[in-house]
Order: structure tokens, then sequence, then C-alpha cells
């Protein structure tokens, strides 16, 4: 007889944790099944954001950021520093403690809230069943009333450039180098291959982004994306648009490459190539035969507007259904499936899912780009700030980048709010509060923002949406 639960949750990332938290607090017993291991073999919770993503590229980056004040930027400040170096092992060995904690601590969270954790592979079998394959080859079946697919994504392999975890890398492997490598390669300049690039940049490698795209940052605005391309080749990171990779191929210690670009056909020796171009949803072997749940044609689990496969009893959340590949995302769609199952008013925005890049300038917006309003026939207006004209962004020795507000031309509600700049990844914040308060750019021009703070960008830009901004000329 399988053990009985009310929710059983396939994977233990961003959207399966918080699914079961939330389910196990409002009284559900509730197991959650999940397969990645730590470098000590055993069982390390949190999936791809907390074990090979989110967290510990931001330690990386924040890493290689204090290095780069400390040989570019420390100098305004009147400090100076000879010789400086980095230790790559110890800096390495520092985003390992980060991530140790930090899947540690979901693990005591699971055991404060009598989350029940298996560690191992999760498959769904018919009628709410769930075969767990352990680590050592065992076998158990385990039922639930409700089971919640969250198994998350993986890094897409090009089968031009196959990652043999040494010379080509995935997000993963670029955590891992052992060194600065002098010549970094870069396939993608997405928020991967941005952010990690970035990383090795600051540290000394001559860092080169192909990017197949002939336009920089397609999804953000097309102000901010060009503010934010600037930025980034004044830092040194070359970033090649319209450029497809043909061939990646190790010769000895290096990588040679072959792309098209824009003027025809060109080659690129490196020393480490990071492949960075995208995600694919995470469902091979997670269906048994018989569920009658369904795969769209990217191999994401279909589900409604509630993550609810149309099978009773049966949900998916997070990066393996459709929707952006972000990680509040699924926190908020495993909290709301949690609800739902338990009978409360679970419910997901879409429309202000903030997104964040990393870099140096970060980028950051929320809502609707111009391009996309345009598109639609929507009457806008927009009003922009630089932070060069705040205070508080000069006197941290940050001023690069803006802020956009664009607000509906009649009813002056915001529709988008995008963002270039120190700290913007915390600024949107704010954007996102007053959109689903349904808040005009009026009302975040009335609201009093404290001074000097960067903060004040928001400001003065909700203000020139209508003209009025009091430091630049409008």
């Amino acid at each position: 007889m399988s053990e009985q639960f009310d929710v059983i949750v396939i994977g233990g990332g961003p959207a399966g944790y918080h699914a079961a938290i939330r389910a196990a607090q409002l009284g559900l017993k509730t197991a959650c099944i999940d397969a990645w291991a730590g470098k000590d073999g055993k069982q390390a919770l949190g999936g791809t954001c907390l074990n090979v993503g989110c967290i510990p590229s931001k330690a990386l980056l924040d890493s290689s950021r204090q290095f780069w004040n400390l040989t570019h930027g420390f100098e305004a400040h009147g400090i100076s520093a000879s010789s400086p170096r980095i230790d790559i092992g110890a800096m390495v060995g520092r985003k390992e403690k980060i991530v140790k904690q930090f899947t540690g601590g979901v693990a005591m969270l699971f055991k404060a809230n009598k989350v029940t954790a298996y560690f191992g592979t999760g498959k769904l079998l018919k009628d709410r069943r769930v075969e767990i394959s352990a680590p050592d080859g065992s076998r158990q079946t385990i039922a639930a009333t409700n089971v919640i697919i969250a198994t998350g994504s993986v890094p897409i392999e090009l089968p031009f450039a196959k990652f043999d975890g040494k010379r080509i890398v995935d997000n993963a492997g670029a955590l891992e180098f052992t060194g600065v490598p002098k010549r970094l390669g870069v396939i993608g300049a997405g928020v991967i291959g941005l952010e990690l690039g970035s990383v090795w940049k600051r540290l000394g490698s001559d860092v080169t982004i192909l990017e197949a795209l002939p336009d920089f940052l397609a999804a953000a605005d097309a102000d901010i994306a060009k503010a934010a391309a600037r930025e980034f080749a004044r830092q040194g990171l070359r970033i090649e648009l319209g450029a497809k990779l043909l061939k990646a191929e190790v010769k000895g210690s290096e990588v040679h490459l072959a792309y098209v670009g824009k003027d025809g056909e060109k080659s690129l020796v490196v020393d480490k190539l990071l492949v960075a171009v995208g995600r694919r949803a995470h469902t091979e072997g997670v269906l048994g035969d018989g569920t009658g749940v369904r795969l769209d044609e990217r191999g994401r689990v279909v589900v409604d507007e509630h993550c609810w496969t149309g099978i009773e009893g049966v949900w998916a959340v997070g990066d393996c259904v459709r929707g952006p590949m972000l990680a509040h995302k699924g926190f908020e769609e495993g909290i709301a499936v949690a609800e739902l199952i338990a009978g409360k008013a679970g419910h997901v925005s879409y429309d202000t899912i903030p997104w964040v890049i990393y870099t140096e300038p970060e980028v950051a917006w929320a809502g609707k780009t111009e391009k996309q309003l345009k598109d639609e026939g929507v009457p806008y207006r927009t009003g922009s700030f630089p932070f060069a004209a705040v205070g508080r962004a000069v006197a941290m020795n940050e001023p690069a980048g803006m802020v956009k507000v664009i607000a509906h031309a009649e009813t002056d509600r915001i529709l988008g709010v995008h963002m270039v700049g120190a700290c913007v990844s915390e600024l949107i914040a704010e954007a996102v509060v007053a959109m689903e308060f349904k808040g005009s750019a009026e009302d975040l021009a009335r609201i009093i923002h404290a001074h000097p703070t960067l903060s004040e960008a928001v400001h003065e830009a909700a203000m020139a949406v209508d003209k009025r901004a009091i430091h630049k000329v409008n």
C-alpha cells in the first residue's frame, strides 16, 4: 500500500519548494521529491536557482564587482591599492558556502513545516501515484489527492557545440572555472550570457559575446537596451549581433569557432566557451503512460491560467509550463496552486512580472515596451529621467542609465516601467506595486520620494510623462 499524501510536489526548485511549504502551512500532508545532489552527494534542495543559477551567479557577480571597483572605480573616491589580485579558489569557495547555506535553509524549512522530502526523481503515474527512483537504484511509489509537477528546466545544448564540462560549458560550468580564462566566448546575449560574461570580464578575461538576433536585448524597451549596450561597450564587453554559430571544435586547450556574422563567415579562437542560448522545460521521463497530461511542441506541460493540467488533481508550475522562466514567477505559481488546492483564491498576475538582469549597470523592467504598445495600437505617453541628474547616483559614482515610465495617453494608467542603472533590481518593485494597484503616472509623481535616493529617478520620470520634471529640460 502506497503512503498517501494530500499533496506531492515533483521537483524541489523555486516553484516546487514554495508550493510544498505553502501546502504544508495550509494543513495539507505534503511530500516533495527532488534529485539534486550537492558536492557531498546529499540532497540539495532549491533546484537550479539555488545550486547553479540565481544565488551562486549573484555571489560571483558581487565578488567580481568588488574586484572591478578596486581596479577601476575606487580611484575616483581617493582609494588606491597596489597590485590587487583575486583568489579564484576563495571566490568560488565563498559561492559554495552561500549555496550550502541556502539549500540547507530549504531543508530546515521543510522540517519545520513537516514536509516529507524524498531524494530521487519522480514520475507521475495514473491515478495520481508517483514513482520515486532513488540515487541508489531503489524504487517506491507514493500517492496523493493532488500532484504538482515542478520539474524546472535545463540548458539548451547545440548539436554543433556540445557541452564537455571543461572547454564548452553551460551556466553551471561557467560558475566552476578554477582560473580566469584569457579568452572567453559566449553564445547568447541573454540574461545568463551577459551576467556570466560580466563576471569573467571584470576579473580580466577577454570576453566576446555572439548573439544570433539582430537586436540587442530584444525583449527590453529599445531605449533601455541602447543605454545598456553603450555601458557594456565602455566596459570592454564585446557583443556581436547577427552572429550565428556554425561550429565549435575543441583543439587542444582552445575552442575554435566558425560563425556567420553581418560581414560573412568569421572565426574566433577562445580558451573557454559558454553556451547560453536559453533553457527548455525538463519533462523527459516525468510522465508515465496513461496520465492524460499533455506536453506542447516545446515539451512544456500544458496548463490553463490556474496551472491546472485538465486532469483531476494534477497541476504544473514554474519553468516546465508556459510563461517566462523566472524563479519569482515560479514562486508565485507554486504558492497560488497550493492555495487553490486548499480552497483559497490563489492568483498570479502575469502582466506585472518584473524582469532583471544583474549586470553592471543592472537592467530591469515590468509591463509593456513601446514597441509592444505600438504593435497593439495602444495610445501612450512616455517620460524618462537619467541617473546622471540624480544626486545619490552621482555621489555613488554610478551615474549611468535612466528610468522610463510609459502611461496610457488617455487614462494615464502605468503600462510599463523600464530601467537601467545602479540598484534597479530593487527600484523596479515600486513600479510593480503601482501597476498592481492600477496606479497612474500622476500617482507616482505625487508620491513623496526621499532625497537623496536613487528612487528619485522614478519620481522624476513619472513627472516627465506630463512634461513637468524639475531637474530636466522637458
